[in-house]
């Protein structure tokens, strides 16, 4: 966030580059959709060598390839508190242009320029290490700013190492519940635990271009058309 004030992006808005990568990276991504250029959420090469195949292929495929066509589908045959999230799936289809990142700077740039309107568009959350209260807290923010209300789809991705803040008086909801119960009664498709983010299986996403999501009880896919190039 130090670097926002410093920089000037008129130039890759004349000329655009593919800027790369997630958590942090949420920053430069925002401020680049804002400005109508798209970006790449994906992994950097720090610990590429430690993710899963998926990861790298479709990073390879949005580089190298001018048109990427590339679907994601995800197995709900979890074991984990956190990974049965997957029973929150909304089922349904959307088109919508998608835009988000990690959470907690989505919530950090609230309020500043660099702030993003997700209306009518796929709005994708992800997250590392927080305290389930601290995450009710964002979520909240999002949903009284009305962020919820006239999205196309929602995609939640690694809510990864969430935790208590005392295991003896836990939160009592999981990162899923959370969100679950802050989107409501909403109509538009939502899926959890989509392989992007602070997880081993964290495949290339296209920021600021268009997609289809398709949810269903068992699983959910997310189709790229078209062109990758800039």
């Amino acid at each position: 966030m130090h670097l926002l004030e410093h920089l000037d992006l008129s130039n890759i808005r004349k000329d655009p580059k593919w800027v790369i990568g997630f958590s942090d990276i949420t920053v430069l991504h925002s401020a680049l959709h804002n400005l109508g250029v798209a970006s790449l959420h994906a992994q950097m090469p720090f610990n590429i060598a430690a993710k899963t195949e998926a990861s790298r292929t479709t990073l390879r495929d949005v580089l190298f390839r001018k048109v990427y066509d590339v679907s994601y589908q995800m197995s709900t045959n979890f074991e984990t508190k956190e990974q049965q999230a997957t029973r929150l799936h909304r089922p349904g289809q959307c088109e919508g242009v998608i835009v988000g990142g990690n959470l907690s700077l989505l919530y950090a740039l609230r309020g500043t320029p660099y702030d993003i309107d997700p209306r009518g568009k796929i709005l994708f959350l992800e997250d590392l290490d927080e305290l389930y209260y601290h995450l009710d807290r964002m979520v909240m923010n999002l949903k009284l700013a009305g962020w919820f209300k006239d999205l196309a789809g929602l995609m939640i991705g690694g809510m990864t190492d969430m935790r208590n803040k005392d295991e003896n008086d836990p939160f009592g909801k999981t990162a899923g519940q959370i969100i679950s119960e802050a989107i409501g009664e909403a109509r538009y498709p939502v899926c959890f635990n989509f392989p992007a983010g602070h997880v081993a299986d964290n495949r290339a996403l296209l920021f600021g271009k268009k997609a289809k999501l398709s949810v269903t009880p068992e699983d959910a896919t997310l189709s790229f058309e078209g062109s990758a190039v800039l």
